[in-house]
């Protein structure tokens, strides 16, 4: 339930704070006077675009905030699910537009994109304008209002289940009856790249391999002559190298350290520094005798090198990605190889499937002639009761190809008047009888819907008199089990409502202010009165609207 609405710097509309009870809320005023403005908030906290015109003039941003509570199982599943909580069951959506068009949108004070303000609204709040009247004429809303009220909704899963199968299986079809020379065109590559990666014969880690190699080869003489210096460093040519040297200084403190004992340390790490540096002499000299750099070895690296580096600037970079490139290659050489296997199978698939799917949208559209003729009966009973005695709805029924939502199209024709045919609505409908026709159909609709919050923008446009009064009786008794909002400016209608707000503008300081103010009864019969007479109320239109007020 929407328990209030604050609404700042919106048009004409500086601050306002409207406070809404549980059953039924009216709200009248002039014309101009800012109804509209508010139904253009709550549009606004409900995700829907805002034009950055409606910011109050002189103001740098507009703000809007509602409060909800007792919201039903679905809204509060979905809030849950967004990651939204609440301890006590309130839950505030607020949304701020700033002159520059930039949104900032918050539930219970978190941050939220606009996209979660729409999916959350869509479980509390149901507007009725105009708007939703025009699209009621066009043929291709009419098959939602019936799924909207049948019992099926396992019907559409399975349906939706199994046409996405469907879809699937007829796309893979499509794409492989497509040009034949594609085929064979990627065949032959398929096949050049796969002996191109297979004649070469690569090992994990063999290119790692190679450029260590490749190295060693490019840098021969400077290894070798490297080599020669330090192995005579260590042995010595001319001069006494450093092994012997070293050993003599060993020698001579062994004989030291038996003279004196802090000596004996220092000997035994000499000596070890000598065996050590001894076993590193032995080793340089037999990396230096296996030294051999073969020109024909050089030329065969530098060709396997350059050989696995034009592999990898064609297929990956590393040997383990060509390798990879070259089994899903194959892979997928198989599949073309097999595709007249392959396209058979598809096809026995895509029969099957489509004869499953026939069975469910045959079960579907069953169930939605139902549904159709169930919901058309209602909206009649409804409408006669809404003094509009003679008119006849009938569903137009045909079955097409399979779409996401089935294979029906369903439009919903009226007869207005007796002895005429039953036509399309947009041809027939006024404004005042399409009026009652929606005020209908969310009367049927609304006993199976879970939102609390049912909004009615001047429902009772091109009525008056009895058809008023109905009007005003059936919105009463929506608010039996649904909050009913409602702007309206038939006094009929306005008598009949638990709580009466009245919206009106000021001018002050060459600027316009609008308010919003709770009614008690004396106030209402003023109203009342002025929305009859149009004018200064007179002792017979208060008269009047107290009775209307007493006998509600």
């Amino acid at each position: 339930m929407l328990t209030n609405i604050y609404i700042e710097n919106v048009a004409v509309i500086e601050k306002a704070i409207i406070d809404l009870d549980e059953a039924f809320n009216i709200l009248t005023g002039e014309t101009g006077a800012g109804k509209s403005i508010i139904i253009d908030s709550i549009n606004a906290i409900m995700g829907q675009r805002m034009s950055r015109d409606l910011i109050r003039t002189g103001a740098k941003q507009a703000f809007v905030s509602a409060t909800f509570s007792d919201v039903s199982e679905a809204a509060e599943k979905t809030l849950s699910e967004l990651g939204y909580e609440s301890e006590d069951g309130d839950y505030i959506l607020q949304r701020t537009m700033t002159a520059a068009g930039k949104n900032t949108c918050k539930i219970n004070g978190r941050p939220a994109p606009l996209s979660t303000l729409r999916e959350v609204s869509f479980h509390l709040i149901n507007i009725y304008g105009q708007h939703e009247g025009y699209d009621f004429m066009t043929a291709d809303s009419h098959i939602g209002y019936i799924d909207a009220v049948g019992d099926y909704p396992e019907l559409i899963s399975d349906y939706k289940q199994k046409y996405l199968v469907y879809a699937d299986l007829k796309k893979k079809l499509g794409s492989m009856t497509d040009d034949i020379r594609d085929r064979e065109r990627k065949i032959d590559l398929l096949k050049y790249q796969i002996e191109e990666i297979d004649d070469a014969e690569l090992e994990p880690g063999e290119l790692e391999q190679i450029e260590a190699r490749r190295k060693v080869l490019n840098n021969g003489e400077r290894i070798r002559s490297g080599l020669a210096r330090s192995y005579e460093a260590l042995t010595g040519s001319e001069a006494e190298g450093l092994l012997s040297q070293l050993s003599s200084v060993a020698d001579e403190l062994s004989e030291l350290s038996e003279l004196h004992p802090d000596l004996e340390g220092v000997s035994e790490r000499i000596q070890s520094a000598y065996e050590e540096i001894n076993d590193c002499h032995y080793e340089l000299r037999n990396i230096y005798d296996d030294l051999d750099f073969d020109p024909e070895e050089i030329e065969q690296v530098e060709e396997r090198y350059d050989l696995i580096r034009t592999l990898s600037r064609k297929y990956g970079s590393t040997i383990e990605e060509i390798l990879e490139f070259c089994e899903n290659a194959r892979h997928e050489l198989e599949e073309l190889i097999a595709y007249d296997i392959n396209k058979e199978k598809l096809e026995e698939d895509f029969r099957k499937a489509e004869q499953v799917l026939k069975k469910s949208s045959e079960a579907l559209s069953k169930a939605r002639a139902k549904a159709a003729e169930d919901f058309s009966r209602a909206v009649m009973e409804e409408m006669h009761y809404l003094d509009m005695p003679n008119v006849v709805m009938t569903p137009d029924i045909t079955v097409g190809a399979f779409t996401e939502n089935g294979c029906d199209t369903i439009e919903l024709l009226i007869s207005a008047n007796p002895g005429e045919e039953p036509r399309p609505i947009s041809k027939i409908a006024s404004g005042g009888e399409l009026s009652r026709m929606m005020l209908a159909v969310k009367t049927i609709i609304a006993e199976k819907d879970e939102i609390d919050t049912l909004i009615f923008d001047e429902v009772d446009t091109g009525i008056s008199g009895s058809a008023a009064s109905k009007v005003g009786r059936k919105l009463q008794q929506l608010s039996k089990t649904h909050q009913v909002i409602c702007i309206t400016h038939q006094a009929q209608i306005a008598a009949l409502a638990d709580i009466h707000l009245f919206i009106s503008k000021n001018v002050s300081s060459g600027r316009t202010f609008t308010s919003v103010k709770r009614l008690d009864f004396e106030e209402r019969k003023y109203e009342l009165s002025r929305i009859i007479d149009g004018s200064s109320p007179s002792e017979l239109s208060l008269r009047h609207a107290e009775e209307m007020l007493n006998s509600k």
